[in-house]
């Protein structure tokens, strides 16, 4: 279980304005501002839950991520995963976590990747048996047998974001940090990485953290998402249940054949092409059956389709709504 009460963390950054004259006086006299990344704080995730943990850019995910990881100690809170402080009692925590931060590599550059994941079974001091066991999993799973012999700097982005995820659960991490693990990558790459999430959740019962910007990992692999601003959690909920909360109003595409068809009092038009309208309204005033009949008795119906708010605009609006 991953528990963080009232997590505070301040950075002081150096602040001077730009041209040679100001450089200099930097050197002896330094202006500086302090930047509240983490206020208060707080949340719990339970075992093999998948989260995702959303907010826009300076918001303080990866601030948070990097102290439940070890590598920041806050100013002030607590933080327990899994029995452990992370700061305080990094060594033992390590063993429990896998992490992959997408800009950043834990590969050794100019050496075969096999290499790498052989010094990450010595760094980690993982049983043999259990090497293997997992080295083939991986392989298997993320298509990797035919890149392990290739230096990582010669792999395409979605071949090292693979075996990223590879290294990181050599060691059977119980919990699974995820810092925008498929940016950059093509469609295909980012389908099999979330497919592969999926299953080692499913079958491994892995609690998973993701902090993206991409919205449709967030749909495909998460229930929960917590939303972060300005340093504050501001919501904490099913991604379902926000969908639906959000979806006040309904989008209808009808492809036809025959003259423009009129709208009702209850509809409102949002795109008009030849032979396809489309059109939004309130399904609590006009129900989707009757704005359908509406329409399908004026014109000849080829396609149909009625969506809600998608969970990009669902988050863009959270934004708005929380001035972030």
């Amino acid at each position: 279980m991953i528990r963080l009460s009232n997590i505070n963390k301040t950075f002081r950054v150096a602040k001077r304005k730009s041209g040679f004259g100001n450089a200099v006086k930097a050197l002896f006299s330094r202006e500086y501002e302090k930047i509240r990344a983490l206020q208060d704080v707080s949340f719990t995730i339970n075992d093999g839950e998948m989260v995702g943990y959303i907010g826009p850019n300076g918001a303080g995910k990866s601030t948070t991520i990097k102290i439940m990881c070890g590598i920041l100690t806050p100013d002030s809170g607590e933080c327990d995963i899994n029995g452990s402080n992370p700061w305080k009692q990094r060594l033992r925590h390590v063993r429990d976590i896998g992490v992959v931060f997408g800009q950043r590599s834990q590969l050794w550059w100019d050496v075969p990747v096999i290499d790498s994941f052989d010094l990450i079974r010595d760094i980690y001091k993982i049983d043999e048996n259990l090497y293997r066991r997992n080295l083939d999993e991986m392989i298997a799973l993320l298509d990797l047998s035919e890149i392990l012999k290739t230096p990582t700097r010669s792999l395409s982005l979605g071949q090292r974001m693979r075996c990223e995820i590879a290294a990181s659960l050599l060691h059977s991490p119980k919990i699974l940090f995820l810092d925008e693990p498929t940016i950059g990558l093509d469609a295909v790459s980012k389908i099999a990485v979330r497919g592969f999430i999926k299953k080692i959740n499913a079958e491994h019962k892995t609690t998973v953290i993701l902090t993206t910007h991409d919205m449709q990992d967030i749909e495909a692999l998460t229930e929960r998402i917590l939303l972060i601003g300005k340093g504050r959690i501001l919501l904490d909920g099913s991604l379902t249940e926000l969908l639906k909360r959000s979806s006040a109003n309904k989008i209808l595409v009808v492809d036809y054949n025959g003259n423009v068809p009129s709208l009702n009092e209850h509809m409102s038009l949002v795109e008009q092409k030849d032979g396809q309208i489309s059109v939004t309204f309130d399904p609590v005033e006009l129900s989707v059956s009757n704005a359908i009949a509406h329409i399908s008795a004026q014109v000849e119906v080829l396609d149909v389709s009625v969506s809600g708010i998608s969970a990009e605009q669902m988050v863009a609006a959270l934004y708005e709504e929380y001035r972030i």
